[in-house]
């Protein structure tokens, strides 16, 4: 049996969620454009918590230390770390750059270059980045507990390293 992994990239307006379901990786984006305010911490969460739901493991994109909107997104993730904590599945934290590199080998691709290496290696398309970034954390969760989606080369498989496990 295929172990459940979860990938996100967390975002106040479009989340993107990618899980195992039925052993194979499903994505998912939750929108909160409509809504305003704090509330919309409260949409992602609950949304989020029933994705997620029976993960062993959620790997989630990390901040950027010098974004802009890091205040906005660092509120996202303060609520679904608490959840995820409050569910007691552990996750992990993977910067941008690394998720990038163990992507395309590049630290510095663009989102171009992430959905390119998705349909080279995976055979998926995405119209939309946040998802793309999501399923390849959830690719790289995967790996990290040792069922690969598919292979990838050792210089890629070096960002592994970077997850920081935190629960």
């Amino acid at each position: 049996m295929i172990t459940k992994v979860s990938g996100l990239d967390l975002s106040i307006t479009a989340t993107g969620v990618a899980h195992t379901a039925e052993q194979l990786a499903c994505t998912h984006l939750v929108k909160t454009k409509d809504g305003t305010g704090d509330h919309r911490l409260l949409v992602i969460k609950l949304q989020v918590r029933e994705l997620v739901r029976g993960s062993e493991f959620v790997l989630i994109e990390d901040l950027l230390e010098s974004s802009l909107r890091a205040g906005t997104t660092g509120m996202v993730h303060g609520a679904v770390r608490t959840m995820l904590q409050e569910e007691g599945i552990p996750y992990g934290l993977i910067p941008p750059s690394s998720l990038k590199k163990y992507a395309t080998g590049n630290g510095n691709a663009s989102k171009s270059d992430m959905a390119v290496a998705a349909f080279k290696r995976g055979g998926v398309e995405f119209t939309d980045d946040n998802q793309c970034d999501a399923w390849w954390a959830h690719a790289m969760a995967r790996d990290l507990v040792g069922e690969p989606l598919f292979e990838m080369p050792a210089v890629n498989r070096e960002s592994l390293k970077k997850i920081r496990q935190e629960a």
